[in-house]
């Protein structure tokens, strides 16, 4: 899963990479509204996690961008005011979900789940070609039963190539939602998460996982 983090407080916005990273999300990260509205409106995530109080432009301005710009993706607000009357405008802004701060991490994540199941945002969260069972909640990935340690972004990668079985996913989808914004577009980097993928899932004769010249990555539903 991939979000992006729009709060101007160094501090929590550190804890919250930080947090997220080591259970498996790709993190986007912005200090300001004007950046996290760029962000938000030309990337692709699986949610948003927006202060309101941010400089440069608020995070229910923010909001409002991404709803213009025809954006679905699932928002949830951080804020230090919890009155009534705060929470209806930002809510009426296009957020999906608030929460006061400070805040609990498990909450937070709570929130997240909640968000991420609705039926107009994910309708599964398991997967399963062949023998390979993958489990987005668990963070897991099954090999005909058997659990097999996968890092970060060989989850993510085999997660999205899931997710699109039988269809072509490209270097740049694949890009842009397994890598952060830093990631070099121009290295061999996703070949080379691609060949520990197919080693872990046995699929060394490349029957599983198809490379498509000139346009990316398929994984097939039957061998």
């Amino acid at each position: 899963m991939k979000l992006l983090i729009v709060e101007d407080d160094t501090t929590i916005r550190n804890v919250l990479r930080l947090s997220f990273q080591s259970e498996g999300y790709i993190v986007d990260e912005a200090d300001n509204g004007d950046d996290g509205s760029y962000l938000a409106r030309t990337n692709q995530y699986d949610i948003i996690i927006l202060d309101n109080i941010l400089p440069k432009k608020l995070g229910k301005e923010v909001c409002k961008d991404i709803r213009e710009a025809g954006k679905t993706i699932p928002v949830l607000f951080l804020s230090t005011k919890s009155d009534v009357l705060t929470k209806i405008d930002i809510l009426d802004s296009g957020a999906d979900d608030y929460l006061s701060k400070p805040f609990s991490y498990e909450e937070l994540k709570a929130r997240i789940r909640s968000i991420t199941r609705r039926p107009k945002n994910i309708a599964a969260q398991t997967y399963t070609i062949g023998n390979v069972h993958l489990d987005s909640d668990k963070n897991e990935v099954r090999i005909s039963g058997k659990e097999i340690a996968f890092t970060r972004k060989e989850f993510a990668l085999l997660e999205l190539l899931m997710k699109h079985q039988n269809n072509v996913v490209s270097r740049g989808h694949i890009m842009e939602h397994v890598w952060d914004m830093n990631a070099d577009p121009f290295s061999n980097t996703i070949e080379s998460h691609i060949l520990n993928v197919r080693k872990k899932i046995g699929d060394a004769n490349r029957r599983l996982i198809k490379n498509v010249p000139g346009r990316g990555y398929k994984i097939v539903a039957t061998c």
